[in-house]
């Protein structure tokens, strides 16, 4: 029997197929005081499924400042409580993790209760390397945001993991594609459920196929590392900071993010880009 007073849970949902769910998260979310979720609605579902009827609170992106702190004083107060989002793990691309935060810096014990995964669950069905990856989540809405992030990920040799929403799709395609080139993609959509499905191509193929049908259901984008020569080009340009510079200039950056980025790819001081640029061009 676990002692479950005075702990914040992070308790993984099911991602499609409720059978996912382990008999300790059942378990958890039948004992723990209350339980906070993304959408009570949509976990009122899952908890009748189960016949759990533990109390609901919201916490979400737009109440978890106020929210957070009424959770962290009823957890000094002895209580336990689940954190679950919609789907998955919470605390990965939701506002749990700003929970977690809050719980640590007030010396509250946080317990993993392990489960569904949506980028892990793409990851060992895509056929590409497993042994080094990175998971970016959801890219920036912005195009200049998503142009920097996707920059800065231009030249990584390991495997990239991003969601996306099915209206979003098509946009995000055509921005890898113009940044990371033609490489091996694989779309996974609706993992876990009836319409579950892995299309395994090229970008641009994938580009095509889209052009004339809309994407429908949640995916995750499983996107190729960085061939030799990609990272080869990238390392002998961090030599130079004029060359690192005008090839962001050229990628479409303006003179102040290109100088902050080259920066970033060389390690030194915004300061120390703005005096040599400023040098070489006066």
């Amino acid at each position: 029997m676990e002692n479950l007073k005075a702990i914040l849970y992070l308790v993984a949902t099911p991602i499609g197929n409720l059978e996912d769910i382990t008999f300790r998260a059942v378990k958890v979310l039948k004992e723990v005081d209350f339980i906070a979720a993304e959408d009570t609605r949509h976990t009122r579902k899952l908890l009748t499924h189960f016949d759990i009827h533990t109390p609901l609170i919201r916490y979400d992106e737009n109440n978890k400042d106020i929210a957070g702190v009424q959770i962290i004083e009823r957890l000094k107060n002895g209580e336990s409580a689940a954190c679950v989002s919609d789907a998955g793990l919470p605390a990965i691309s939701d506002p749990g993790s700003d929970l977690v935060k809050l719980a640590i810096e007030t010396n509250i014990k946080v317990v993993p209760i392990p489960g569904a995964n949506a980028a892990l669950s793409a990851l060992i069905c895509s056929g590409l390397d497993t042994t080094s990856f990175t998971f970016i989540g959801f890219l920036p809405r912005t195009p200049k945001k998503c142009r920097e992030v996707l920059e800065r990920l231009k030249s990584h040799e390991e495997t990239l993991i991003f969601y996306e929403a099915p209206h979003h799709l098509k946009t995000t395609l055509k921005n890898l594609s113009e940044v990371f080139g033609n490489r091996e993609v694989i779309l996974a959509r609706e993992l876990t459920k009836i319409h579950e499905e892995f299309i395994r191509s090229k970008l641009e193929d994938l580009i095509n196929q889209f052009e004339d049908t809309e994407p429908r259901g949640e995916f995750v984008i499983v996107v190729d590392g960085a061939d030799d020569e990609i990272v080869d080009v990238a390392d002998e340009s961090i030599s130079d900071i004029m060359t690192v510079y005008q090839k962001f200039i050229a990628d479409g950056l303006d003179k102040k993010t290109a100088m902050r980025e080259t920066a970033k790819r060389l390690n030194i001081s915004r300061r120390e880009v703005y005096n040599y640029i400023l040098t070489k061009e006066s």
